[in-house]
């Protein structure tokens, strides 16, 4: 085909059809502005190989798809939908005599489900491909797989403006080759760059305001200005309306981003009318995809708005992140395609070098639900015997088919997984898995539209608007739209046109107004964001078999039909981890089933309801916020999951209480559905929480009698000296309670119970009848001395047993008295006869020969009517006496 004007990549077509016509894979770089999207599918249209097969073209984004359709419809001199075409969710462009369809990613997926061979296309192309969209993955890994084992022929064509070529290349080529990789040089206009960091404590809008009126008065051209999301473009769209160096200029602003009508985003797109200026507030769907034609001038907040996958809570949130170095300069690029052009950066030049190189592919930090969903219907089980670029994580993979198999999706009856009927009835849906399976559970009762009305506004932009962005702060002070789904339905249900009598909290109120939106229950509804939910639920039931906005006649329940009341039901069969059961207090804070907590807005309608069903939640660890919840029932939640209720004995033990406590508790994962005392819970179970309880506090905390601590050190230095006898250390006990101690704790629930043990009588039955007497022998309780008394010997060192004696019982005694059969000496404390030491030795022999005639000397003048023999060995011993108050 002939192309009147030229563009950049046209000098790049000739290698690129060598490549194609050579190999069946390639890659091709170039960079934005290029006119890859538009030029490459029309160039490639009349190959040979192509034959009279179709040409399918995936982009990232709604609007791209749409835009590179009519583009090239235009350039053919042909509407839509004849030799090129689209089809994106909800809208499809295509004929019998369409050869080019460009989609979005999600729509190949379900080409190939339904025809793996994808017989009738020759060309595969993947556009923007550096975007690393986790359905741009898992197109190119099933792709790949239907040309290894069924198209040989097929090829496969890879594009992006910054892109490792050569790993891709390394990809497509397997085991083989690599795929050549075609370079585009592009062309571009010198861009100067000016950084423009916020002033302490501006926020966004007020920054971007401003250096986009300083632009207006420093340059000519248009204006492109990068946010992060659909909120900061209406709030900065507020700030410069009525300003009047825009009105003077005849400076317009649109704004650009997926959710849009398809005529606000093409006059968004169009060049601005001869004589008029204009500003385009864009989110990153302007980076790479689209051409604006007339920029001169580029605003970047360094900011995007990514999705970002919560295993904890087991969603996907849009997550805030600063931009990549290759998204801040493919942005800055844009404001050098037709003339030199200049740059704003709204943060500091140092802070450049904090910038990572790229943007993390999605598969890393993605849900990995739908990806796993299709593999499972190709057949795939494990993900590693795919080919992609980064293999999905084994954890979140492993995560994604446990939910999986809870919707019914893959089947449990055996560890292959494989993929059900159920299943598969959820990959002709174009929603994620949860979402299809609410469809399908609402259509068997009988409740259709509603559970296409939820879906649709869980897959768009929320139709309510707070007071500001939904943040800690907004959340905090009420500015945050009210959280329940049950407003939004029935906003939708209205078209937001006309008077409410009630809602669906029993106050609320639409008022219409000459804006685009209207107040109900102290929110804004977004006129726009209705329509759009009213169209996809209207597709959705369509796919249900359903005549769209008709209603179910009547309900398998009994429930009222289409009743608002039942949205939390549906939602539950979508979220049957989110759950939520209110905590006992004051304050609106509830447990999912999962164990995650999260609370409500304050004065939220919600916060009375004792269960709710959560869609979606804001914030981070360690508590969310919920942001879209509608109340269900308990009878609801017996109904839908009462075979997955655990209803069990829980017999535990409580620190604060030093106790063991027994329930009866009902539970759905975290929620306590029932919880009661239990009185006459199972004795094992007692005495086992009882021993958990000493372990907790510590042997050494037990409350050991007198003679139960005496006989603990009797065994301890026997074992000192011979480890064959039982180790009575805390260690050693604490890892045999169940020998020694169990058998004595039978009725026993609190710590102070165990006063009442025989804690010699619990030691003892460690031993055998033959060790018990030995005991006795080797290591005795007392001691009977020369005078005839019996002493008390204290075992607490373990490696030297003491005797405490005074001196006088002890004459007659020629040597020191042994224990453990003569092996191990006493250590003697003699005593005055005031029963304080006058001498330690393990030597008596020795200090009646030495040091006895220097105590003898010092004691008997103090002691005169106590004895003191000249010969210590032969005298007679005295019995002791106490001393008084003993």
């Amino acid at each position: 085909m002939h192309f009147s004007t030229p563009l950049p990549i046209d000098d790049a077509l000739p290698a690129l059809r060598v490549a194609l016509s050579a190999h069946t894979s390639a890659v091709l770089e170039a960079p934005p502005g290029a006119g890859k999207t538009t030029r490459v599918p029309l160039a490639l249209l009349e190959e040979p190989w192509l034959g009279k097969r179709r040409i399918i073209m995936l982009e990232p984004r709604r609007l791209a798809a749409r835009s590179a359709a009519h583009f090239m419809a235009a350039t053919r001199g042909e509407q839509v939908g004849e030799t090129v075409g689209y089809r994106v969710r909800g809208e499809s462009r295509i004929s019998g005599r369409t050869r080019i369809e460009v989609v979005t990613e999600g729509v190949l997926t379900r080409l190939l489900s339904s025809d793996a061979s994808l017989d009738d296309y020759g060309l595969v192309l993947f556009d923007e491909f550096h975007e690393r969209s986790l359905q741009a993955d898992l197109g190119l890994a099933l792709v790949l797989e239907t040309q290894t084992h069924l198209r040989e022929e097929l090829r496969v064509l890879v594009m992006s403006a910054t892109l490792d070529g050569a790993s891709v290349a390394q990809l497509l080529g397997g085991t083989s080759t690599p795929a050549p990789v075609i370079r585009s040089e592009g062309r571009a206009f010198p861009v100067d760059t000016q950084y423009r960091p916020p002033r302490a404590n501006d926020r966004l809008e007020a920054t971007v305001s401003r250096v986009v009126r300083e632009a207006v008065a420093s340059h000519t051209g248009d204006i492109l200005v990068f946010l992060p999301g659909a909120g900061e473009q209406r709030r900065v769209t507020e700030r410069l309306s009525g300003d009047e160096e825009l009105a003077r200029t005849r400076t317009v602003v649109h704004q650009l981003h997926g959710s849009m009508p398809l005529a606000a985003q093409t006059a968004a797109i169009a060049p601005a009318p001869l004589g008029t200026r204009k500003i385009v507030l864009s989110t990153s769907v302007a980076e790479t995809s689209l051409t604006i034609e007339g920029v001169r001038i580029v605003v970047d907040a360094g900011l995007s708005r990514l999705p970002r996958f919560d295993a904890r809570a087991g969603l996907t949130r849009l997550e805030t992140v600063r931009v990549s170095r290759a998204s801040a300069d493919q942005r800055r690029g844009r404001a050098g395609r037709v003339a030199p052009g200049v740059c704003y950066r709204l943060w500091d030049q140092h802070e450049d070098h904090a910038l990572v190189p790229r943007t993390r592919p999605e598969i890393l930090d993605a849900d990995l639900a739908p990806l796993a969903l299709e593999l499972a219907d190709a057949g795939i089980s494990d993900p590693t015997t795919v080919r992609w670029l980064d293999v999905p994580r084994a954890g979140p993979f492993a995560q994604a088919r446990e939910l999986l198999a809870q919707l019914g999706a893959l089947s449990a009856a055996d560890s292959s997984g494989r993929i059900t009927s159920h299943g598969k009835q959820l990959v002709a849906l174009p929603v994620q898995p949860r979402l299809a399976h609410l469809l399908l559970g609402a259509q068997k009762l009988k409740l259709t539209r509603l559970g296409a009305e939820i879906a649709a506004l869980l897959e768009e932009r929320d139709v309510l608007r707070g007071d500001g962005p939904y943040n800690a702060g907004a959340f905090a002070s009420g500015g945050a739209p009210p959280s329940d789904l049950r407003l939004r339905v029935e906003a939708i249900r209205r078209g937001a046109l006309g008077g409410l009598s009630s809602g669906a909290s029993g106050d609320a109120s639409v008022a219409a107004s000459g804006r685009d939106d209207v107040s109900l229950a102290g929110a804004r509804v977004d006129r726009d964001g209705v329509f759009r939910v009213r169209t996809l639920a209207d597709d959705l039931e369509r796919r249900l078999g359903a005549a769209p906005s008709t209603r179910d006649s009547g309900s398998a329940r009994g429930r009222d039909s289409g009743d608002i009341a039942s949205t939390g039901a549906l939602l539950a069969l979508a979220f049957p981890d989110r759950i939520a059961q209110r905590r006992a207090g004051t304050e609106p804070r509830y447990v999912l089933r999962s164990g995650v907590g999260a609370a409500l807005p304050k004065h939220d309608a919600l916060h009375d309801s004792e269960y709710l069903a959560v869609a979606e939640l804001d914030g981070a660890p360690p508590e969310y916020r919920i942001a879209r919840a509608a109340p269900i029932t308990l009878d609801e939640i017996m109904e839908d999951f009462g075979d997955q209720i655990v209803r069990d004995e829980v017999v535990e033990w409580h620190d604060a209480s030093r106790s063991v406590r027994a329930r009866r508790r009902t539970m759905l994962g975290a929620l306590a559905i029932e919880d009661v005392a239990l009185r006459d819970a199972n004795p094992e179970l007692v005495r086992a929480a009882l021993l958990q309880g000493v372990l907790r506090e510590g042997v050494r905390a037990l409350p050991w009698s007198t003679a139960g601590g005496r006989l603990r050190e009797r065994l301890a230095f026997v074992h000192a000296h011979d480890t064959s006898w039982p180790d009575v250390s805390d260690s050693a006990l604490a890892a045999t309670l169940t020998e020694w101690l169990a058998p004595h704790v039978g009725g026993m629930r609190k710590f102070t119970d165990l006063e009442r043990v025989d804690w010699s009588d619990a030691l003892l039955s460690v031993l055998a009848w033959d060790r018990r007497s030995a005991l006795e022998r080797l290591a005795p309780t007392h001691l009977e001395v020369p005078s005839g008394s019996r002493v008390l010997l204290d075992y607490s060192e373990p490696t030297a047993p003491v005797l405490a004696v005074k001196l006088q019982e002890v004459f007659g005694w020629t040597t020191t008295p042994m224990l453990l059969d003569g092996r191990v000496p006493i250590t003697l404390h003699l005593l005055s006869p005031a029963q304080r030491p006058v001498q330690v030795t393990r030597d008596l022999a020795g200090f009646w020969r030495t040091s006895y005639f220097d105590v003898r000397k010092e004691l008997r003048g103090r002691y005169p009517r106590h004895p003191w023999p000249d010969d210590p060995l032969s005298a007679v011993a005295t019995k002791r006496v106490k001393p008084r108050g003993s």
